[in-house]
């Protein structure tokens, strides 16, 4: 028996699209015309010649010395959470222990504690260390408050790992060690997944730390260099419309690959 049409579920579908649709039409044709011809006729029009003009003034800018600066903070927090969660999760599923709880509960805790409200001794301790103006000294704070979540959403990734997979490795004489490489790294790849994108885009999209803790043209991140496109005279919208196309390209491209995992991880089934 043919189906009828779902003429509702169409009409409902085309609506969400230009939902969707129209706020990327008006950041993408925006960022291809000139500042004048963006004015005189507005953001929803087409405009009559199309350039990349913004896109290469962008870099005149100084937006590739940001764009660096915020890859490597991005690549360094990453890294560090990656060295410090999944053995820490481990310990966590696997350790038994009343030192492994506190520590458990303690990484909990900063889940409750917002950066606004840690910003001031934040910067007197950056200070003091001699980290100011240094893209280390947004590296360390942003990764730290990145590992109370990382730490959570790995810990319930690896306890979906069942007890028989491990007691069957302990029988073959594997070492805790063999045990986190062979059976607990490969059997985690969604909450491992779920860790990185998290943390790249909370390094990515950081500004407060950024903004507290630097002040210098050559540790600038890209959040920051945004302003550069605001003048006293107004704001160049094609030319920073343009840097947020080109900012947004490097997360959307991980997210992509990486979207199931992320969202599975969040769910705590990262494990399977």
């Amino acid at each position: 028996m043919r189906q009828r049409p779902n003429y509702l579920a169409g009409l409902g579908s085309l609506i969400w699209l230009a939902l969707v649709g129209l706020p990327l039409y008006v950041l993408l044709i925006a960022t291809l015309r000139t500042t004048s011809n963006y004015s005189s006729q507005g953001p929803l029009s087409f405009p009559s010649q199309l350039t990349l003009s913004n896109y290469f003034d962008a870099f005149s800018n100084g937006f590739g010395q940001d764009f660096l600066n915020t890859l490597i903070v991005t690549v360094s927090v990453v890294g560090i959470v990656l060295v410090v969660v999944p053995p820490l999760a481990y310990a966590i599923v696997r350790a038994q222990g009343r030192t492994i709880t506190v520590v458990f509960r303690f990484f909990l805790l900063g889940l409750a504690i917002p950066a606004q409200a840690v910003i001031v001794p934040m910067f007197y301790v950056i200070s003091q260390a001699g980290l100011y103006d240094h893209l280390i000294g947004v590296i360390l704070p942003t990764a730290a408050f990145s590992l109370p979540v990382c730490t959570l959403v790995l810990t319930g990734a690896m306890r979906d790992i069942t007890p028989d997979l491990y007691e069957a490795m302990a029988m073959d004489g594997a070492s805790p060690r063999r045990v986190f490489r062979q059976l607990v790294l490969p059997l985690s790849k969604g909450g491992l997944s779920s860790i990185v994108v998290f943390s790249a885009l909370q390094a990515w999209n950081g500004f407060l730390f950024p903004l507290i803790l630097t002040q210098s043209d050559s540790t600038k991140v890209i959040t920051l260099g945004l302003y550069n496109f605001q003048t006293e005279h107004g704001v160049d919208v094609p030319g920073l419309l343009s840097a947020v196309v080109l900012s947004m390209l490097p997360i959307f491209v991980v997210y992509l690959f990486a979207r199931r995992a992320l969202v599975q991880g969040l769910m705590g089934v990262g494990g399977k």
